[in-house]
């Protein structure tokens, strides 16, 4: 098929091009900057201008939707123009062209209102329980996109969760720098279990879902490795592939919480050139467990991920 992939530009982006391409499909993508991947048709722009969303669409056959806004801080309307509106004008401009196949990519973020989510499928998208801009947007943009499923395009949503490895500018990168500078507390010890997703496996899945759409249309999955750990565990592992030592000194989760509040009141007046150090949100997904029943999604996509999380690593430190 030819096929239109937004937000291309970045670490998931790129990986599922490649893994489209690897399909078999012409793959065209648009974002503001070039894609960087070899035989892309690139256009760039943005899916909050209609012209440049329109032309990027015209004569493919399936989307796949990647682009968004994704931070822990920021302007409330920027977030909205992007993942809110930005999917509105994409999914009309999908419509007026005949589109027939859609893959939604989201966040678990969507459905996660601070309690542990342990074992379960995809909840339903909660814009009101969901904690921070970025997470209530995507809520409200699944909605509206599971809402078009069926009235001219088959439409799946897919929900990677925690994506990493080389070449990660976002999770990786911010987990080591925070721990080199001794700034990445354990929560609670580190004992939360969550699942994550290596990247090859999300662009695969991902892959998969386009391929299924027909037959899984109107449907929302959470995709991951299946291999939930400790968070501890985790970060340890991720920094000692890195040559970075391992976080160990512990906080209350309730302090932390209590912490991230407050930041988002002083960010919300005076914001930082980078990420806030904490939130809400962070501290409640490094403090409670978040792992999801892989069954569903496995059998209904046809899709396994091929890459352990231990595998990961060893690539990791290799990269």
């Amino acid at each position: 098929m030819k096929v239109l992939a937004t937000g291309a530009s970045g670490f998931l982006g790129r990986a599922v091009v490649r893994a489209l391409q690897q399909a078999g499909h012409d793959v065209r993508t648009l974002q503001r900057r070039p894609s960087g991947v070899a035989g892309a048709e690139d256009h760039l722009g943005s899916v909050t201008d209609p012209d440049a969303t329109a032309a990027a669409v015209e004569g493919v056959d399936a989307v796949v939707h990647m682009a968004a806004k994704v931070s822990l801080a920021g302007d409330p309307a920027e977030f909205h123009a992007v993942n809110v509106e930005g999917t509105c004008t994409l999914l009309d401009a999908a419509t007026a062209a005949g589109v027939t196949r859609i893959v939604h990519v989201s966040s678990p973020s969507v459905a996660h209102a601070g309690h542990a989510l342990q074992g379960v499928d995809a909840e339903p998208a909660d814009p009101a329980g969901a904690r921070g801009e970025y997470a209530r947007t995507k809520a409200e943009a699944e909605l509206i996109a599971l809402g078009r499923a069926g009235d001219a395009a088959s439409l799946v949503v897919i929900r990677p969760h925690l994506v990493w490895g080389p070449g990660d500018t976002q999770l990786i990168a911010r987990v080591l720098d925070r721990a080199r500078r001794r700034r990445l507390p354990l929560l609670n010890g580190g004992t939360a279990l969550i699942d994550s997703t290596y990247v090859d496996n999300a662009a695969s899945g991902i892959a998969a879902a386009l391929a299924r759409v027909d037959d899984v249309s109107g449907r929302a999955y959470v995709l991951t490795n299946g291999e939930p750990r400790p968070v501890g565990d985790l970060l340890a592992g991720i920094c000692r592939a890195s040559g970075v030592r391992p976080p160990r000194f512990s906080v209350p989760a309730r302090v932390a919480v209590a912490a991230g509040a407050l930041v988002e009141r002083v960010w919300a007046v005076r914001p930082g050139q980078d990420e806030p150090p904490m939130t809400r949100f962070l501290a409640e997904q490094l403090s409670t467990a978040h792992w999801f029943d892989q069954t569903e999604i496995r059998r209904d996509l046809r899709w396994t991920p091929a890459v352990s999380i231990d595998e990961g690593l060893r690539r990791l430190a290799r990269a």
